[in-house]
């Protein structure tokens, strides 16, 4: 499939779904789904970088997901750990960036992640961001409480130069590092944003499709991708001041 190579989204962000249902299917054990979403992780990773994508975000562990069974929760973190390889970075000059609730994650997982933060911030191709023990109401909930302990700091004392506007908000947010999303995809035939992003994606474009994220192929993504550029984005404009400003 030809894709317009100067359309290419800046920022993707996927909501990997149906790992479990791949693996029922195949009567293999949830855990054998979420093995195999790692190895789509990794392609979709290198076709995103190959593509000329600068963001790719992925929606990992919702802080919903914390309340699957214990045994469940327990291999996603060992199995988030163990596939937190360097190498997919480093071979592909990507930097590697979390969001989310760390103060939930256990200490090896939260030192694995510090460490590939760390070893990666100076690649620049593409920048993947897992979302993980994450939920779009808790992050503008921390937002609003951080607005507020930065008010009542000494050295903000003089309350009438704090504007609360869309602007302050966005820059409390923990993906205040990157732009939007300008397509959002969700794998696995739900249709739904699962509390994923809710500030950000505001005017993204959103695609779902019925393919299981172990599932999703380099293919499914040229797909979703043509789709996004087939769409006129207006951003609350008309279709002719679109065309005037082109």
């Amino acid at each position: 499939m030809e894709l317009d190579r100067t359309r290419i989204p800046q920022h993707i962000a996927i909501i990997m779904d149906g790992n479990g249902r791949w693996a029922k299917q195949k009567g293999l054990p949830r855990t054998a789904g979420h093995v195999q979403g790692v190895e789509t992780v990794k392609r979709i990773t290198e076709e995103c970088t190959r593509l000329g994508v600068k963001y790719l975000t992925l929606y990992t562990f919702s802080t919903e997901n914390w309340n699957r069974p214990a045994e469940e929760v327990a291999a996603l973190m060992d199995l988030f750990l163990k596939n937190l390889e360097e190498e997919i970075f480093q071979k592909n000059n990507v930097r590697f960036r979390a969001i989310g609730d760390r103060h939930r994650l256990p200490q090896a997982v939260l030192n694995r992640l510090e460490e590939v933060e760390r070893n990666t911030s100076q690649n620049d191709k593409m920048t993947m961001v897992v979302a993980l023990s994450y939920s779009a109401r808790w992050e503008i909930a921390n937002a609003c409480r951080q607005i507020y302990v930065d008010m009542q700091a000494p050295c903000n004392s003089d309350k009438g130069e704090w504007d609360i506007d869309e602007r302050m908000v966005a820059r409390y947010m923990q993906t205040s590092f990157m732009p939007d999303p300008e397509l959002l995809i969700r794998t696995g035939g739900e249709q739904r944003v699962s509390n994923y992003l809710l500030w950000q994606i505001a005017y993204s474009e959103l695609y779902f499709c019925d393919t299981f994220w172990p599932d999703f192929d380099e293919e499914a993504l040229h797909v979703a991708i043509a789709d996004f550029q087939s769409r006129e984005r207006r951003f609350g404009k008309t279709s002719e001041q679109v065309k005037e400003q082109e």
